[in-house]
């Protein structure tokens, strides 16, 4: 763990750790719902990455923006999107956030300035920008946070997003989430520099790279970056050094990876990190754990008997946003 873990009180570290719980109780659920073929297209798992998003947003503020992944649920529900409509959304109900329109990959919720997940590697990149730009031009002192993986770091909207975030410096914290395979092609394979951050140098732009099983070194990273680009620094790359422990997607076979590599990682899994670093300096009390546990699993399965007890949207209203109602004058 890192060092800055030492001033760790208990009330914070519990609710990381409350936070990371809710998004594995989440995601195992909803790999369970997708085999009883519930939810439909693709899905794209979190477990393992917890800590990057929860570390991430504990820097943010309401006012702040977020652009997401195809991979996002664990990134929207530590953004504060309620459980309910989420699992919603997954099931492809009316309830939820998108009106069962986005799916998976798609998940948006204006509340929260949630901007989306996207289906396409690299395709919130540019759309990070727009957000900062048009914050920065009404002076919202605002942050937009943009999460990638590292491959797309191989398509042309990251450099293009980066070069032009640098030449306006605009408010963006690039969030690259490096879990090493991209769908499945190791990154010294396709990456002549595989430190993703080191790439911000050629823009004239700050960069680190941080462990991202460790959601307090996450958090910290994250809160000094922020306090830059507030201040008028620019945009910022944080690298965060991450493991997916499930397949890229339900479809994958995983024939890139051995089942012994994945068991070394699930020793640094950010769940188990944080809760022996809170017994170990006395946070954790009891049955806290267990307390906690059956607190997200309760959360987790009224969220989904919500969503199977929603309804699907009416076959009469399918064209509806597909174009506009009217045109505005």
């Amino acid at each position: 763990m890192s060092e800055a873990k030492v001033h760790l009180d208990r009330a914070h570290g519990l609710k990381l750790l409350r936070e990371m719980m809710r998004i594995r109780a989440f995601e195992a659920r909803c790999a369970e719902l997708y085999q009883a073929e519930k939810i439909r297209g693709f899905l794209h798992l979190y477990d393992g990455q917890e800590a990057v998003a929860v570390g991430i947003m504990q820097a943010l503020e309401p006012r702040d923006a977020v652009i997401a992944t195809y991979r996002e649920h664990g990134q929207a529900l530590a953004r504060g999107i309620a459980m309910r409509p989420l699992m919603a959304e997954m099931l492809g109900k009316l309830e939820g956030t998108c009106r069962g329109r986005g799916g998976s990959m798609h998940i948006f919720d204006r509340a929260t300035r949630f901007y989306g997940g996207n289906a396409i590697v690299g395709g919130g990149l540019p759309l990070s920008l727009g957000v900062a730009l048009a914050d920065a031009m009404q002076k919202r002192d605002a942050v937009t946070a943009c999460f990638f993986g590292e491959g797309a770091a191989d398509e042309g909207e990251f450099h293009e997003s980066l070069n032009l975030a640098s030449l306006w410096r605009l408010p963006v914290l690039f969030v690259c989430e490096n879990n090493r395979y991209s769908m499945g092609t190791p990154l010294g394979v396709a990456e002549a520099e595989p430190e993703i951050w080191r790439k911000a140098a050629g823009y004239r732009m700050s960069g680190e790279a941080v462990d991202g099983m460790d959601v307090v070194a996450v958090e910290v990273a994250a809160r000094r970056a922020v306090a830059r680009i507030r201040q008028g620094g620019g945009p910022h790359l944080l690298e965060c050094l991450t493991y997916r422990f499930r397949a890229h997607s339900m479809f994958d076979a995983q024939l890139y990876r051995t089942k012994e590599e994945v068991a070394s990682w699930r020793e640094r899994d950010p769940i188990v990190r944080l809760h022996r670093w809170l017994e170990q300096a006395g946070h954790l009390h009891g049955d806290d754990l267990a307390v906690l546990g059956a607190e997200v699993a309760a959360e987790v399965e009224d969220a989904v008997a919500f969503a199977e007890a929603g309804t699907l949207e009416p076959v009469e209203d399918l064209e509806r946003f597909v174009t506009m109602d009217e045109v505005p004058s």
